[in-house]
């Protein structure tokens, strides 16, 4: 009799939602984290000057974001996220001006269309010329085989091009949220899942474009709550446990961890697209196809710059997050309703950052400040005490036409299965992308048709 049913290996968010579904179901499950801290690439670390937990990198979620959502509700931890009501962002041009975009109270999209209309950073005509983008919107199963058609091949630019967008509301909304979505340059990211992005946040619900944010480090917002969940289950979770999947005669043989056999019936494969190589050994010839697509998948860094200042520089009423259009860091958060410290500390991110990543730390610090001290009053007589900067260089993988195919949760190895956010779920390397992937896996291991899961 196995010690376990299933082995999840990886403590990302795919990881612990596989884990967390398969323990609700009453399977025995062990998570294998090989770090020293669970939470994968949407995890915090302790800095070592100021003591504080801070994210390695900033998380923006959504109201769409459904099967996260049920995650930390399945695990408690829905608290630990905050939803706006309807969609607001603020924006900061270049002279500091602030304006706003927000969406009335209106079912969805004429929410979104209300908030566009009444948003006095942009010209009546760009307000007028969103409406073309409305037919583009539409869910996949409304839209007509000639419009569908292009996604396959086309770019983001493209396809706003297409859709009449240009001028302010080009630059200030589709193109920074296009960046935000699929941390790439609208010139080289498909379309594809930008527009599946944009039918889940502006169809349904008027909250499903909600920006939600985190209320506690990362790690604290699913991570140690899945734990919690998975040993309440009779489950076990291990970190610092770098683990192997062993193949032999094209079935799954087992699993080790740093010489020691676990014996378990079926394996969930949670980690990284440039982490799968390594993981399995043995007779991998079934997985080539799998392997060879995932070893030429390209990857996208992703920027944070964190600075902490000598005081406040943001009001206690301020905005929690601006845009900041024009810059290289394309959004600031104000940490302090999250970390709660006294002075100021803000985390700017500039995604799709190829440009950025080589530059040396000082230089960025330099940067991220100067673009502060222009768009913030607060900040220009502010003394900045320290800065770092987090280079997420595999952060996301590439969603440009002609990358390599995405698998599925199975696998030609019975009883090994995939998750992570590089799986084909029609969603570009999000947090809702992992969440999914995790769920469908859990759902494959359990003999269940994704629909008896998957809201």
């Amino acid at each position: 009799m196995s010690d376990f049913d299933v082995a999840v290996i990886g403590g990302g968010v795919a990881g612990l939602a596989a884990a967390t579904s398969l323990a609700e179901r009453g399977r025995r499950v062990i998570v294998l984290e090989a770090r020293g801290e669970l939470g994968g690439r949407a995890t915090a670390f302790r800095d070592r000057e100021t003591g504080e937990l801070v994210d390695n990198g900033q998380h923006v979620l959504f109201g769409c974001y459904h099967e996260t959502i049920a995650l930390l509700r399945r695990i408690g931890a829905e608290g630990n996220l905050r939803v706006q009501p309807s969609l607001e962002v603020p924006y900061l041009d270049l002279a500091g001006r602030r304006s706003v975009l927000k969406c009335p109270p209106l079912p969805a999209p004429l929410h979104l269309l209300g908030g566009i209309l009444r948003w006095d950073a942009l010209p009546l005509g760009e307000k007028l010329r969103t409406l073309r983008i409305a037919p583009g919107l539409r869910p996949p199963r409304f839209r007509l085989k000639a419009e569908a058609a292009p996604l396959s091949f086309e770019t983001v630019s493209h396809w706003l091009t297409r859709h009449g967008q240009r001028g302010r509301i080009r630059e200030w909304l589709w193109e920074p949220l296009a960046v935000a979505a699929l941390n790439q340059s609208p010139d080289e990211a498909a379309a594809a899942p930008f527009v599946e992005v944009l039918s889940r946040m502006f169809q349904g619900s008027r909250t499903n474009a909600s920006i939600a944010l985190p209320a506690v480090p990362l790690n604290e917002m699913y991570a140690t709550p899945a734990r919690g969940y998975v040993e309440r289950r009779g489950g076990e979770v291990r970190v610092n446990a770098l683990a192997r999947v062993r193949v032999e005669n094209g079935a799954l043989a087992g699993v080790d961890v740093r010489g020691e056999p676990i014996a378990v019936k079926a394996v969930v494969a949670a980690v990284p697209w440039f982490a799968l190589g390594a993981l399995v050994t043995g007779g991998t010839a079934p997985l080539s196809s799998i392997l060879g697509n995932a070893a030429a998948m390209t990857a996208k860094p992703i920027v944070t710059v964190n600075l902490w200042y000598d005081r406040a520089v943001m009001p206690l009423n301020a905005d929690e997050f601006v845009g900041l259009p024009g810059r290289q860091m394309q959004w600031v958060f104000d940490k302090r309703r999250v970390f709660g410290e006294s002075a100021s500390h803000l985390s700017l991110v500039a995604s799709g950052a190829d440009a950025l990543t080589p530059k040396a730390t000082a230089d960025l610090v330099a940067m991220a400040a100067n673009e502060v001290a222009a768009a913030i009053a607060g900040a220009r007589d502010a003394r900045l005490l320290r800065g770092t900067v987090v280079r997420e260089k595999r952060a996301t993988f590439s969603v440009a036409p002609g990358e390599p195919p995405r698998p599925g949760v199975t696998t030609p190895i019975a009883n090994l299965y995939l998750a992570g956010d590089w799986i084909d779920t029609g969603l570009p390397a999000t947090i809702e992308s992992a969440a999914v992937a995790g769920h469908l896996a859990a759902a494959a291991v359990a003999g269940h048709r994704p629909s008896d899961t998957l809201s």
